[in-house]
């Protein structure tokens, strides 16, 4: 198997997590496969960079001595708002070049700026979505999921999910295997998938400021299948269903039938994605009851029915 050099580029302000949690993710890789992996980091001149958060990072090189990578990865934070443009530059000579052309977070902003987004789906951290649809109109711009990957080109969401993505690379080119062994001796899930909205059920809607409800909250989350009727949420919340209905209205933001809804689609989802169980047991499991009555929330909600979704978002197994 060959060895894949992946090239990180620093530059001032970076985020450091968006550099950290890939490389840690990389190197973890090839500790369990040796000589699959060879990483690098470069800066424009070589010298050290200093992270949004204050951390100095020195790099292995100047990126005028870098060497060709497999897979290039350009990570986001405060610098990327006004990058010095010989960096801009060197990103639009060489990121044509990389077998694989990654971003996290704001990373997307430079990938834009040097024009290799053009024609393609994008994501970048949920706060600057706006501004790149706005600033490169010729990107398709989609704000919700955590990563996408459009051919050569992958773009991730904010900080974290820079670590799901590069999970997913590691899966690609080793297997599933080796990318659960990383993510064990990371302690993180093994592999959040793309599409996944950048915001859970939970913290899509206003976590509730009083007792009982915050806890009524994560309850439903863990127990999407309990009878969830607002009359039995309001006896749990020791509240008449009026009272109930119009208190987690004002602490949330949202009815607590939109909230259950939200819960249900993504915990089937998840079963969907990572588990072995059929449609059946997948919908008794989320609280639907019966496959009609997830197939239509599937349909409703994002076009698909379970089925199809499964096929289309389940990990393929590794070649």
């Amino acid at each position: 198997m060959a060895q894949r050099t992946v090239l990180f580029v620093l530059f001032d302000r970076v985020q450091s997590l968006d550099v950290t949690g890939p490389v840690e993710v990389f190197a973890g890789a090839e500790q369990h496969t040796p000589g699959t992996y060879r990483i690098r980091t470069a800066s424009l001149d070589g010298a050290p960079v200093r992270t949004s958060s204050g951390l100095t990072v020195v790099p292995d090189q100047a990126l005028a001595d870098a060497p060709e990578a497999h897979t290039l990865v350009v990570p986001g934070g405060q610098g990327t708002r006004d990058a010095d443009p010989r960096l801009t530059d060197w990103v639009r000579e060489h990121g044509p070049r990389a077998r694989r052309l990654v971003s996290v977070c704001t990373g997307a902003i430079l990938l834009a700026r040097a024009g290799l987004l053009d024609g393609r789906r994008a994501t970048t951290h949920w706060a600057y979505s706006d501004r790149l649809a706005r600033d490169h109109p010729a990107v398709a711009v989609d704000p919700d999921p955590i990563y996408i990957r459009d051919g050569r080109v992958a773009t991730s969401a904010g900080v974290t999910s820079g670590i799901d993505l590069a999970l997913a690379l590691v899966e690609e080119d080793l297997g599933r295997d080796a990318a659960l062994a990383v993510a064990r001796h990371l302690v993180v899930f093994l592999r959040r998938p793309g599409n996944q909205a950048q915001f859970s059920a939970q913290l899509a809607v206003q976590t509730a400021r009083r007792e009982p409800l915050r806890h009524l909250q994560q309850w439903i989350t863990e127990h999407p299948g309990a009878d969830l009727s607002v009359e039995s949420l309001a006896a749990r919340a020791g509240l008449s269903p009026r009272h109930f209905a119009r208190a987690f209205q004002a602490e949330t933001g949202t009815t607590p039938g939109r909230y259950v809804d939200r819960v249900r689609l993504e915990h089937a989802r998840r079963l969907l994605e990572d588990g072995g169980d059929g449609v059946e047991g997948v919908s008794r499991a989320s609280g639907y009851g019966t496959p009609e009555a997830m197939r239509r929330a599937f349909v409703k909600a994002l076009g698909a029915s379970p089925a199809e979704y499964r096929r289309r978002f389940r990990p393929a197994p590794a070649s």
